[in-house]
């Protein structure tokens, strides 16, 4: 099945391209957002690259901006409150609403509604700042080892740590808490990691293929993500063709369990115990850089990187649309 955009009337549209910002993901998010400008400027729409780290938002009115492609990354741009500004300036901007921008930013909220709904994911316990070296150390008792520590708000892989050795948990602990007052410690899951992209089209919300990512020596963080090319990425993935497709339909579950919409992308550990698939997180502005995932599923499901950019940017909309006044 082709896989057809919303309907977007073009006449008369004046887009922004959200880049940069204060997040730790600054330099990747530049990086998405000059693809993502360089894309619809190429379809022959007028696009202006804005930084809100740079000018106040309120300038986007004054623009005449018409809607919004969001390719921030990371807190002040993924978190609901970068949406939550648009909403009030009544700009459509891609990705999902305020709410669910909020939760799936919180991996610690994403894991408790998952759960709710059934949808499998890693053991994990919560510690809150301060953590006396005491407590640190029972949630390896608790978890067993090895295990991931990750601070619930970050991405790109910046703050985790795996934890194999006992003696090392405090440190890795400390870490996280240093980057913000609470540490997400999750069982860790072996096998390979795979990811999954969801686009809003016209059809409905579309899971993309399946990637199943190689790195050495497990090692997918942040250097290995956007600055080397030593990870491989195997799309199609390999995987059977009951267990692509089961990750899919996951993939879409767990998206609509968030309340999410636009685009977006899961990430899961494919246990090599039992075969099955096991969520980590999802991300509601993923990255659109040369080694971004999206792309790479778009690719595969025959979309170009330009079509794809179109495809998100046909799906901006509001929350709430605003009434007009009497």
């Amino acid at each position: 099945m082709k896989l057809q955009p919303m309907p977007m009337d073009v006449q008369g549209e004046r887009v922004a391209v959200l880049m940069g910002g204060h997040s730790s993901e600054r330099e990747v998010s530049l990086m998405s957002g000059q693809g993502v400008l360089s894309a619809l400027q190429a379809k022959g729409l007028e696009v202006t690259a804005f930084d809100p780290s740079q000018r106040p938002l309120t300038e986007l009115k004054a623009l005449g901006i018409t809607r919004a492609f969001i390719a921030l990354h990371g807190r002040g741009g993924e978190d609901g409150s970068l949406q939550g500004a648009l909403e009030l300036l009544g700009i459509p901007y891609t990705g999902s609403g305020v709410m669910a921008s909020a939760l799936a930013m919180d991996k610690i909220m994403t894991k408790r509604i998952w759960t709710s709904h059934g949808l499998h994911n890693a053991p994990s316990r919560v510690l809150h700042a301060p953590v006396s070296d005491a407590q640190a150390l029972a949630v390896c008792d608790e978890l067993g080892l090895p295990l991931i520590v990750k601070p619930p708000h970050e991405g790109s892989s910046i703050g985790v740590s795996k934890v194999a050795r006992r003696e090392d948990m405090i440190k890795a602990v400390q870490a996280c808490l240093a980057l913000e007052p609470t540490a997400l410690c999750e069982a860790f899951i072996e096998g390979p990691e795979l990811t999954c992209a969801v686009v809003e089209t016209a059809q409905g919300a579309q899971a993309l293929p399946v990637i199943r990512i190689e790195a050495p020596q497990g090692q997918y963080d942040y250097q290995n993500k956007y600055f080397t090319d030593v990870v491989r990425y195997h799309c199609p993935s390999g995987l059977p063709a009951d267990l692509e497709t089961k990750v899919r339909q996951l993939t879409l579950k767990a998206f609509e369990a968030l309340g999410c919409r636009g685009w977006g992308r899961a990430d899961f550990m494919l246990n090599a115990a039992d075969g099955q698939p096991c969520l980590l997180e999802m991300n509601t502005s993923p990255g659109m850089t040369t080694h971004s995932l999206v792309p790479m599923a778009a690719k595969q499901a025959g979309l170009s990187y330009e079509d794809l950019c179109w495809m998100v940017l046909s799906s901006a909309r509001l929350d709430h649309v605003p009434r007009r006044a009497a």
